[in-house]
């Protein structure tokens, strides 16, 4: 066991077994209403100097432990106790595993009072929504998908709103608007946008949220332009409400709005580019939106500062799902109906493809990877603005250190001396590509198969300068991506 770093999300010490058994159980409440996590008795917190625990007590202490929280807390928690020899000395560890029948709680406080979470490496009361988005969890149940009793929908209502969403999924069609199938009552029903009651159809939260009726469910976006990298000094302010389709237009064009472009040159021709890939800010907003947790009463934000774009998503993150779990491409759906009927309108594709095509993405512009913040209270995703490149110096050589590079992309050196000269089968369309363009391109036709390191040498510049020309000859349609991560290779595509 690593006793490397303090206490963290997963891990708590304790230099001896407390006067009082609270201070523990309540972390093993917080354990099983999370990822779980371990308690270690016999190491000091602070320092994390091994105290470790007197011989002739171990056995005592190890089922003092394991009776005060199987005693304790409801429902049952039953520890995992085992002992551990480090540098010569005895700890105990009791390990908590997550729990599926959420919340958990001390007994002797009850439930409103006693249901704790981990937040970073405390230990939390947790306030009413999330004890409520613990219920659902426990009950395997989605909040979306559960009656609205505030409110009613007439079959006018139910039949603008299936008009609604099918005029979106058209707008949306990749294989035109004449395949997309209309979206009727009985779609909404297997959805369980609509529910029957008593021979009744009931609408759901799900129904509220399509619908954009914000007075029963908060369904708002709070997007912000601010001076410097902190929220001290604001520009501009705004709050979006409305259908969610609708939300999410408008927060992603405020963005777009706010944020630089600069522009590359194809010849003759100029081509607008945005600072952050537009194709990744819509992703974000549109997971931000499915994924939240409408338990919560907060609002997404959007904070655009000098140095990044922000989005915070409120809500822990789904039993199960963790930040690196989502960042490989685990996906773990909150609400079920609003994912079904995002999938069906075209604004989400494959379960799990979103984060792993956002990091791509901005990893092809020449951007600093996403940072992914949080997942206890809230999700909060950051991309960093200003192309990052290295730049050679005058003998041709790479310096260590990053320098940013202004938001048009002619300058780009043009270091092409390694260049194959093979250009009697190159296609004409290479006639429409900037010299950098060609160059790869060129390069690519006569070897088939390439990395973004081999690009990168041919160029002269840093990978993330050579996946971004790749990107501009895969958008073309030139050549393929294939692969993923470090396997990625692109070749050359028959026209």
């Amino acid at each position: 066991m690593s006793i490397d770093s303090g206490e963290s999300k997963n891990i708590e010490y304790k230099v001896t077994l407390p006067d009082r058994n609270i201070k523990y159980t309540k972390t093993a409440v917080a354990f099983a209403n999370g990822e779980g996590g371990r308690i270690v008795f016999g190491i000091e917190d602070q320092t994390l100097r091994v105290v470790g625990v007197s011989d002739d007590q171990v056995f005592t202490i190890m089922d003092a432990i394991s009776n005060a929280i199987a005693d304790s807390c409801e429902p049952l928690i039953i520890p995992d106790i085992s002992m551990r020899d480090i540098d010569g000395k005895t700890v105990i560890v009791a390990e908590i595993l997550p729990g599926a029948q959420r919340p958990y709680f001390i007994k002797s406080m009850g439930r409103e009072q006693g249901t704790f979470v981990r937040v970073a490496g405390t230990t939390r009361q947790a306030d009413a929504a999330t004890i409520k988005e613990l219920l659902f969890e426990g009950s395997n149940r989605s909040f979306d998908q559960t009656i609205c009793r505030e409110l009613t929908a007439t079959e006018d209502d139910i039949a603008k709103l299936c008009d609604a969403m099918t005029a979106v999924a058209k707008s949306n069609a990749k294989h035109g608007a004449e395949a997309v199938k209309p979206v009727t009552v009985q779609q909404l029903r297997s959805w369980n946008v609509l529910v029957e009651r008593d021979g009744e159809l009931r609408p759901t939260n799900a129904y509220a949220i399509l619908a954009g009726i914000n007075g029963l469910i908060r369904s708002v976006i709070q997007c912000g332009v601010f001076k410097g990298d902190t929220k001290a000094v604001f520009v501009d302010r705004r709050e979006f409400e409305g259908s969610p389709w609708e939300l999410i237009e408008q927060a992603y064009q405020y963005v777009l709005r706010n944020i630089h472009m600069g522009a590359r040159f194809a010849g003759v021709y100029r081509q607008d580019v945005y600072e952050i890939p537009p194709d990744a800010i819509r992703e974000l907003i549109v997971n931000a939106v499915v994924h939240r947790s409408y338990i919560d009463h907060s609002s997404i934000q959007i904070a655009i500062y000098d140095n990044r774009l922000e989005i915070t998503s409120p809500g822990r993150l789904p039993m199960g799902q963790t930040l690196e779990r989502m960042k490989e491409g685990y996906s773990k759906i909150r609400n079920e109906a609003l994912a079904a009927a995002f999938a069906y309108m075209g604004l989400i594709e494959h379960w799990g493809s979103g984060i792993p095509r956002i990091i791509e993405e901005v990893r092809e512009a020449g951007l600093r990877e996403p940072e992914f913040l949080g997942g206890d209270t809230d999700l909060r995703i950051n991309i960093y603005r200003g192309q990052i490149i290295t730049m050679p110096d005058s003998a041709g050589k790479v310096p260590n250190n990053d320098v940013a590079v202004p938001n048009t992309f002619e300058n780009m050196p043009d270091s092409i001396q390694s260049a194959p000269d093979m250009t009697e089968n190159l296609p004409d369309t290479v006639s429409g590509l900037s010299k950098t363009q060609s160059t790869v391109y060129k390069f690519i036709c006569g070897r088939n198969r390439v990395s973004t390191e081999d690009i990168a040498g041919l160029l002269g510049v840093q990978p993330r300068r050579a996946r971004q020309v790749l990107s501009d000859l895969v958008r073309k349609g030139l050549i393929e991506r294939e692969g993923a991560a470090r396997s990625t290779r692109y070749v050359y595509t028959s026209r």
